[in-house]
Parts: structure tokens; C-alpha cells; sequence
């Protein structure tokens, strides 16, 4: 029996990584599942290529739980290892073997998916044991090996009578971690790690239901038998080709991913690059709410099959962080790190060749399918225009297949609403305006004032589009944006269409003399205006500008204007042509004309949304005494 102390370049390398190694304790099974599936995936290749004259079979994984004897045990059929293995492997921490395996089969085992994490990786088990044996026998014909440390610098390495190829690894687990002798606990974390690890995982047993004998009674219980659950799936979507894969896979695997989801997604993206990185994995639009935080942290990244996060920030772009789905890349390390992401240039590629994918992916649909993209528009539309503000790129990619519906369903992409709108919405500079409604049901009475003059109101909803407006307005030519309730829509109105005031010029000041005096509010600019007789007598509109502002504010925004709140200021639009607004003026009594005017004011206040609280409640009290 040999013994001595581990070659570290610490004086104990134990405490170093259960304090700083691994932030979380629970990572001891991904990697020692990791080196099982490492150490199987170099025996299938070695045995393809010739080097290894024994059957590969059809290995698993598997492991036990001994919770009475306080034992986890992680067995494997992979190449093993003779005893001056375990010395150079196990004991010299420095030296990696998965590297020189690597580097001496470099050629042909590129594509052979190793995930190559040996070493250190193995180490990760002393967080939760207070000691490990490794019984192991390689596939070579030599003796098999026991190797046994308790945790410190010491370790026994003896001969073993294990007769089958492979790694036994048995922990011992530590008082202070005994939650992982619970079956649940350790079914979690293969759950949640070893998924779709690329070897069958072996976790205990479950009951089958076998079909009747043919002469069974209709009252006989169906026949049962054990059979090995394994709870992994090794061969996911993401690991075959597109063409094998029709839209029922996708979906499928969309339900096996995220199980308590209900809907189907609406599309995928199927990734896969292996120049200048390796890359796959499939990407799925799922139905987005208006909320841009809820939906975040629901991609899930992998190394080689092997899940490392589900907060892909800095990787996947960040407009599309609200997207679901896998990505799979060798060239981001199982401890992966905030400041690895920030400084990789591979992954900053990755980043690129995501965005680009989806945008294609986008375009391609507005080629092919023009009428599903519109369909799905809505549920979609988020991403797309926060990506619009974020991503460069992707502005100048999605500028040719982003939609901008109109109130009554039309789709128009912003090349084709600008030839739509020309010339009914340039305004006296020959710029073009495009009237937007952010509320169809608030904005109803706005809406059909500007149809009747036969202008079309675009329908923009989302929480971000002001900012999405700014910049659309930045980099196009000659362009605004107005909303359809703000104070741009008369200068849309043609002098030859414009109308002609019944009032002379001394009844307006009159009038507007009568109007500031009732209502006494500085937030308010009178505007007098010539408009059709059947047009509201009283209408609110704000200055398009103000209001941008505070909706930016509400955004998050408005920081970068150096703003605190924006005062509230409007715009009190009277319809001169209306019958209601010449009795007002011709009206003798001051107390009845100031409670017309009043009336009337806070009708144009209910209908722009601003009718609230002790205001709400004396003009409802009002009305019902002008009823009586």
C-alpha cells in the first residue's frame, strides 16, 4: 500500500475550495457527474479510433444514495484509471489530464464533445465529505486502485478487487451537509444540472406499467416491473440538426424545458456556428407581457450539456435576456464569471452572431410569412423595439421588418407608412407627422376627430416606444412623431381646408376674456380654432414635447435630461363653430356661464383621462343638478 501527501502547490488545498473555489456547495455533483461523463465520452472515443481494444457498450451513469451510512456514490463505465493515474491525476491537483488527452488526440478528437474538466473539478467533493475513496479500473488490463483521503494533505492509495471497468466515487458525507443525503435533494440538483447531460444517468428505480395478458380479467391489475430511472435526456433538440427536427420537436422540447408553461411558444431560432466559436442551441419567442423585468433570467447556458446559469447577461444580448431556450458553447468555462464575460472576446462574438441570428430569423418571416409576423406582432413587439434602441446592428436590420400598426389593424413597416401618409400628414415645414394613439379606448374621441379629417393614427403602445420614437426621429429625415390628443394636429390642416370662424375678432376676445376668468388656471392656454360645427366644443391637447418628457421620466428616461417633475401644462382648444360655445358667449347671466364653462371644461378634462379624486366627484354632483 503506498501513502503520502497530495502535490499542491498550497499547504492545504481543501479550505481554499470550500471557501473560494465554488461560491455554491451544491455545484460537488455537477462536476464529479461531469467527470463521469468526461471520463466515458474518452473511452467511446478511443475505442472508435482504435486505441482502446475493449467494447464500449452502452455505458451509464449512476448514482446512489446511502442516507444510513451517510454515503454518496457516483459510478461510471468510462475508461478508468490505473494506479500511476490516480498518483498523476488525483494527487498532482496542477496537472490537468483532460488537457493532455486533448492535446495528444487534438485532431481527432475534435468533434468527439469531451468535456474535458478533470483535475480540480474532482476537489469540489471534500465541500460536502469529510472523506472519498475513488475505487477505479482502467480499461487497460491492469490491477484496479483504491485511493482514499479524509480531507487533509494525507492520502492512501492501495490495490482494489473491482473487477468492472470504471470510477466508483464514494463520499462521506460531512455533518454540516447531510441535506444531501435526502433523495429529493440530490434528484434536484441532476434535475437541474445533468438534464441533458450526454450519457444516461442512472437515480434509483421506478415502476413501469407492462400491458394485460391477453386472457386477464377486466378487473386484474395491470402487470408492474422495476426498471432503472434514468433521469436525463442525452440527446436534446439542440444537439441535432435542423432539418431532423420538424415543429413538433421544437415544441416539445420548449414543454420539456419549462413544464409548468402552458402556451407554445409563437417561434424558434435554431443556433448553430462552429466558426469562430462553437455555438448551439434554440431560442424561443414566447408570448411577452408589457412588464420588461418579469420575464428575464429564462435562458438556460450549458457547456457541453452541462447547465452552468440562467442568467445569460452579457452573453445573450440584453433586449433578448426576455427570450427562452438553450445555448450551448464549449468556449465558456462551467465557472463562469461576471468579469470572464465582460473581458472574453468570444463571448462578445457571441453576443454578435445571436443578434444577428434573430434579426434574420425576423426578416426572414416577414419574406416568407408576412401575415404571421402581424399576427404575433403583439406579443412580440418588446423585444424588438428595445433591441431597436439597444443594439445598433439590430436598428438597422429591424428598421426593414418592424410594424407599426394602425388603430384599425393595419400593418405598415416605416418605409411604407411614410409613402401612406404623404401628403395628407405633412405639416406647413414639409415635415412628416405620424399621429400615434397610446390608449385606444382613452383616446377614442382624439382618434376619430383626426380620422375625420381623414389623417391615420398609428396604435403605440409599448411601455418604451417614446424612446423608440426619439430615435427614429434622430436618425430619419424630416420626421415627428405626435400624439394623437397632442398640439401638432392643426398644423396638419391644409389652409384651403382650413375652416372659417363664425365669431368675429371682438367676440373671440370676448369669449377667451370669459373663458380665463371661469376656469382661473395658469396649467391652461386658451387656444381658439375654427373647426368643423359637429367637432367637441372644448378639447385638451399638450404640447408634444412636455409630455414625451414626463413619459420618459416614467420610463427611467428622464435621468438623463437632468429634470425633476415636469410641470403640468395644456392646451385648451375651443371650437368657435360650435353651437354650444356661441351660448356660452351670448349667455347673460355670469353664474350660468361660468357653470357651462366649467362643465364643459371638465368634460374635455374626463375625456382626456384628467378628471380625478374631489374634481371628479363636484362634476358628477354637477350634472346630475343640471339634469334635474
Amino acid at each position: 500500500m503506498a501513502t503520502g501527501k497530495i502535490n499542491v502547490s498550497v499547504e492545504n488545498i481543501f479550505p481554499l475550495i470550500k471557501k473560494f473555489l465554488y461560491s455554491d456547495h451544491e455545484i460537488f455533483l455537477r462536476e464529479l457527474v461531469s467527470n463521469a461523463t468526461d471520463a466515458t465520452l474518452k473511452l467511446k472515443h478511443l475505442t472508435a479510433i482504435g486505441e482502446a481494444k475493449v467494447e464500449y457498450g452502452n455505458p451509464i451513469i449512476e448514482i446512489k444514495v446511502d442516507k444510513e451510512g451517510k454515503k454518496i456514490h457516483v459510478i461510471d463505465q468510462g475508461l478508468g484509471m490505473t494506479e500511476e493515474e490516480v498518483q498523476k491525476y488525483i494527487n498532482e491537483v496542477a496537472f490537468s489530464g483532460a488537457e493532455e488527452f486533448l492535446d495528444k488526440y487534438k485532431d481527432s478528437a475534435k468533434d468527439s464533445g469531451i468535456i474535458g474538466h478533470f483535475g480540480l473539478g474532482f476537489y469540489s467533493a471534500f465541500m460536502v465529505a469529510e472523506k472519498v475513496e475513488i475505487i477505479t479500473k482502467s480499461f487497460k488490463d491492469e490491477p484496479a486502485a483504491h485511493w482514499t483521503c479524509d480531507g487533509s494533505p494525507n492520502f492512501t492509495l492501495e490495490a482494489s478487487d473491482k473487477k468492472e471497468r470504471g470510477t466508483e466515487i464514494i463520499l462521506h458525507v460531512a455533518e454540516d451537509s447531510l441535506e444531501f443525503l435526502e433523495e429529493a435533494k440530490i434528484g434536484g440538483l441532476l434535475e437541474k444540472y445533468n438534464k441533458f447531460m450526454p450519457i444516461p444517468i442512472k437515480f434509483g428505480t421506478k415502476t413501469e406499467t407492462l400491458p394485460k395478458p391477453e386472457d386477464a380479467k377486466e378487473e386484474d391489475p395491470a402487470p408492474t416491473q422495476e426498471v432503472d430511472n434514468i433521469i436525463n435526456n442525452p440527446t436534446p433538440a439542440w444537439t441535432k440538426q435542423p432539418a431532423d427536427l420538424k415543429e413538433e420537436d421544437y415544441k416539445g422540447f420548449y414543454r420539456e424545458l419549462y413544464p409548468m408553461q402552458f402556451e407554445d411558444p409563437l417561434f424558434n431560432i435554431h443556433l448553430n456556428v462552429d466558426y469562430p466559436f462553437n455555438l448551439t442551441g434554440i431560442l424561443y419567442f414566447p408570448k411577452l407581457s408589457q412588464d420588461l423585468n418579469v420575464q428575464k433570467d429564462r435562458i438556460q447556458l450549458y457547456q457541453n450539456q452541462v447547465f452552468v446559469t440562467d442568467n445569460v447577461e452579457g452573453i445573450v444580448p440584453e433586449f433578448l435576456t426576455m427570450l427562452r431556450g438553450v445555448i450551448d458553447s464549449p468556449d465558456i468555462p462551467l465557472n463562469v464569471s461576471r468579469s470572464y464575460l465582460q473581458a472574453d472576446g468570444a463571448v462578445k462574438k457571441i453576443s454578435s452572431y445571436i443578434t444577428r441570428k434573430v434579426a434574420d430569423k425576423l426578416n426572414s418571416i416577414f419574406k416568407n410569412n408576412r401575415e404571421d409576423l402581424e399576427a404575433k406582432w403583439n406579443d412580440i413587439k418588446i423585444v424588438i423595439e428595445y433591441g431597436m434602441l439597444s443594439e445598433e446592428k439590430f436598428f438597422e436590420k429591424a428598421d426593414k421588418f418592424a410594424l407599426y400598426p394602425t388603430v384599425d389593424g393595419a400593418f405598415y413597416t416605416f418605409e411604407e407608412l411614410q409613402e401612406k401618409l404623404k401628403p395628407a400628414h405633412t405639416d406647413k415645414d414639409n415635415k412628416l407627422v405620424i399621429l400615434y394613439a397610446s390608449n385606444k379606448e382613452e383616446q377614442h374621441s382624439y382618434i376619430e376627430a383626426a380620422k375625420a379629417k381623414g389623417l391615420e393614427v398609428l396604435l403605440l403602445d409599448s411601455p418604451i416606444i417614446s424612446h423608440l420614437m426619439q430615435k427614429l426621429e434622430t436618425s430619419k429625415e424630416n420626421i415627428s412623431f405626435a400624439r394623437v390628443d397632442a398640439d401638432h394636429l392643426d398644423n396638419l390642416i391644409k389652409k384651403e381646408d382650413a375652416q372659417i370662424s363664425k365669431l368675429s375678432d371682438e367676440e373671440k376676445e370676448t369669449l377667451k376674456t370669459d373663458i380665463e376668468t371661469a376656469i382661473n388656471n395658469k396649467s391652461y392656454t386658451i387656444q381658439l380654432e375654427a373647426m368643423d360645427s359637429d367637432a367637441s366644443p372644448f378639447m385638451i391637447t399638450e404640447p408634444e414635447f412636455l409630455r414625451r418628457m414626463k413619459e420618459m421620466q416614467q420610463t427611467g428616461g428622464g435621468g438623463m435630461f437632468g429634470m425633476g417633475n415636469m410641470p403640468e401644462m395644456y392646451n385648451l382648444v375651443i371650437n368657435t363653430n360650435h353651437e354650444l360655445v356661441s351660448e356660452i358667449l351670448n349667455t347673460k347671466t355670469a353664474k350660468k356661464k361660468e357653470r357651462l364653462i366649467n362643465q364643459s371644461l371638465d368634460l374635455a378634462r374626463l375625456s382626456k383621462g384628467l378628471l380625478k379624486g374631489e374634481e371628479l366627484t363636484n362634476f358628477i354632483k354637477r350634472s346630475y343638478e343640471m339634469v334635474k
